[in-house]
């Protein structure tokens, strides 16, 4: 519902700002703020956003979470758009959201109410005209997960190990074919 009533007070303030600052300075300079504010909000917004794109890969190269730079590049997309709507308010705002130090405490302000329950990388490469595997010759980057095994029942059932881990009252299970000696 808060939603609703955002979309129909921007138009309100941005209409009630166009006639106040049309009434103090005219037609032709009002215009010409808004599209000036427009040219250099447009010019900021893609050398910042440039710099975002680039910290986001930066942190994805060297494996750091990357919620930082995504939320300053989200909020640079979001300092575009308000800045080519033409208005005053949206202009504002939009040129708020270029500066840096806002973003941080606008993003801390937003991650009080945001709880992140897991981050991961997958780091593999998929492409196959390279000479030189990721992790070196023979290396299968993978996921997996250890399970106790069981007969359908829920009942378990003996385990393979390997003859280091298994008691000394089992005898060696043999090799699985999956893995050398």
């Amino acid at each position: 519902m808060w939603l609703f009533w955002l979309f129909v007070a921007i138009p309100i303030v941005e209409i009630a700002l166009f006639i106040q600052v049309g009434g103090l300075i005219g037609l032709w300079p009002t215009l010409a703020i808004v599209i000036l504010t427009a040219v250099i909000g447009s010019s900021l917004m893609r050398s910042q956003g440039a710099s975002a794109l680039a910290e986001v890969q930066r942190s994805f190269n060297e494996l750091r979470d990357p919620s930082r730079p995504l939320a300053h590049g989200v909020m640079i997309l979001i300092a575009g758009m308000l800045l080519l709507t033409p208005g005053f308010f949206t202009d504002t705002v939009g040129l708020l959201l270029l500066v840096p130090k806002l973003r941080d405490r606008v993003m801390n302000q937003l991650s009080r109410h945001v709880r992140v329950s897991g981050f991961s990388v997958n780091s593999g490469m998929h492409r196959r005209d390279t000479h030189r595997a990721p992790y070196g010759e023979g290396v299968i980057d993978g996921e997996y997960e250890v399970t106790e095994p069981h007969d359908g029942n829920g009942r378990r059932t003996p385990t393979d190990l390997p003859p280091e881990l298994e008691g000394d009252d089992q005898p060696p299970r043999g090799n699985s074919g999956w893995t050398r000696h």
